[in-house]
């Protein structure tokens, strides 16, 4: 362990920040979320002062200008027409383009309107999803701390979490009898103890699953997480809604789990991780978001500037800023005034595509003799379980002779994204797989 000494000074006044606020917070910090900080006082603070007060000559950035515009390259600029050089080509903050930052907020509290009386960070920028989640494991985890996750998720957070961070990962079952198994949530969180750390990730729509809880069922989590915070175990949250607002199914809840633990207790940090990835339809964007909320911390806290300040130490630390092009064409689309009906139109697409999947299986009994379906109502995704071979039989057979892909999970689980065939091509599509399966049979 490092001593305070021997953090640099920048480091100790966020983290006195962070303990004068809610001490909790400091302690669910890994050593290097400890240690970071954001550079406020050394090239990127003397920039800033420079751009404010060299109104004669500024050498302080490393940009080419040319006549006070970013030097630029025509052929560049010929593919993005309607935006200036320095709007396109210029460097972003590591936080993130501020208008950007309190569009994506907005949206939120637009999606959320439960968040509306209760503090949260303002959104940090990120390079996607994936980056915010790494974050999220660089500034809470150690090597060695438990990480809790249902045994169907996202191939992405073993690569993250325990081959980066060596974290130690642990399940809990997430279908019994076709419904989303509570008790085992409840039964995983209370294997933790008094002064334990847990780190517990959620993501709804999922992947691969393609499930949304009931809201009964999502008011059934949050309760187990608040309970094991209030029994003393450092709860860290962090609800992933790559997939947020693709919900199909009437009863499934239609807000992030977020809202119901931002602020509800000082031993919970609720993290949200969230992107324009699939909500904006731009995946090549890369633009991702994370937000804060833990009991104790008003608006605009102390705590919550100092972790967009770690955050953006992590991401200078790194990668620099992320794409000032893509934050201005996202902030652009979120307030054109026709987002929200844009997003909506590509939502009942989705829609019809689950709908058409759900149909297909309602109307061919025959296909339960070899597969079934989870439960699924949004997102990309659905899944099944194949009965009487393996997955890796089953894709290789499908690829080889009926030109089909889908992604084998195990020995059993084969997922299925609806996201990509058109819904024309959906009963085409399962009864394929049903002739590879007796084919294989």
């Amino acid at each position: 362990m490092l001593k305070p000494t021997m953090f640099n000074e920048l480091a100790i006044a966020l983290n006195d920040q962070i303990q004068a606020v809610n001490p909790v917070a400091y302690e669910m910090l890994s050593a290097l979320g400890k240690r970071i900080y954001f550079p406020s006082k050394g090239i990127l603070s003397q920039s800033g002062e420079a751009k404010r007060l060299a109104t004669k000559y500024n050498a302080t950035i490393g940009t080419a200008l040319r006549n006070h515009e970013a030097m630029c390259l025509p052929c560049i600029m010929d593919s993005l027409p309607g935006l200036t050089p320095n709007e396109a080509l210029l460097y972003a903050p590591s936080y993130g383009q501020k208008p950007l930052r309190e569009a994506w907020k907005a949206k939120i509290l637009h999606d959320n309107p439960t968040l509306e009386n209760l503090p949260f960070s303002l959104p940090v920028v990120t390079n996607g999803l994936t980056q915010a989640l790494a974050l999220a494991g660089d500034l809470f985890l150690d090597p060695g701390d438990a990480v809790l996750l249902p045994d169907m998720n996202w191939d992405n957070y073993l690569l993250n979490y325990s081959d980066r961070l060596q974290t130690n990962l642990h399940y809990w079952t997430f279908f019994q009898d076709g419904h989303l198994d509570i008790r085992a949530f409840a039964q995983a969180l209370a294997g933790y103890a008094s002064g334990q750390k847990v780190f517990v990730i959620l993501n709804f729509p999922n992947n691969p699953t393609g499930y949304t809880p009931l809201e009964n069922e999502g008011k059934a989590l949050a309760d187990a997480l608040l309970a094991t915070a209030e029994r003393g175990v450092r709860v860290i949250a962090l609800i992933d809604d790559a997939y947020y607002g693709l919900f199909f199914d009437p009863d499934c809840m239609k807000e992030s789990l977020f809202c119901k633990l931002a602020g509800k207790s000082r031993n919970l940090l609720a993290i949200k991780a969230d992107a324009a990835t699939k909500e904006c339809y731009v995946w090549g964007l890369r633009t991702g978001f994370l937000s804060f909320a833990i009991g104790g911390a008003e608006a605009d806290s102390p705590l919550f500037t100092a972790l967009e300040a770690k955050t953006a130490g992590l991401i200078r630390s790194t990668i620099s800023n992320c794409s000032a092009l893509s934050q201005r064409l996202v902030a652009k689309a979120l307030t054109s005034g026709k987002f929200y009906e844009q997003r909506a139109a590509n939502v009942a697409i989705m829609h019809e595509r689950c709908d058409a999947v759900a149909s297909t299986l309602a109307s061919h009994p025959e296909y339960r003799e070899h597969f079934v379906a989870y439960p699924f109502n949004s997102g990309y995704f659905m899944c099944i379980k194949v009965l009487k071979t393996t997955t890796a039989k089953l894709r290789r057979l499908l690829l080889d002779r009926y030109a089909t892909g889908g992604i084998a999970m195990g020995d059993s689980d084969f997922r299925l994204a609806f996201s990509c065939v058109e819904k024309e091509q959906i009963p085409d599509l399962f009864a394929t797989i049903y002739q590879a399966c007796k084919d294989l049979a």
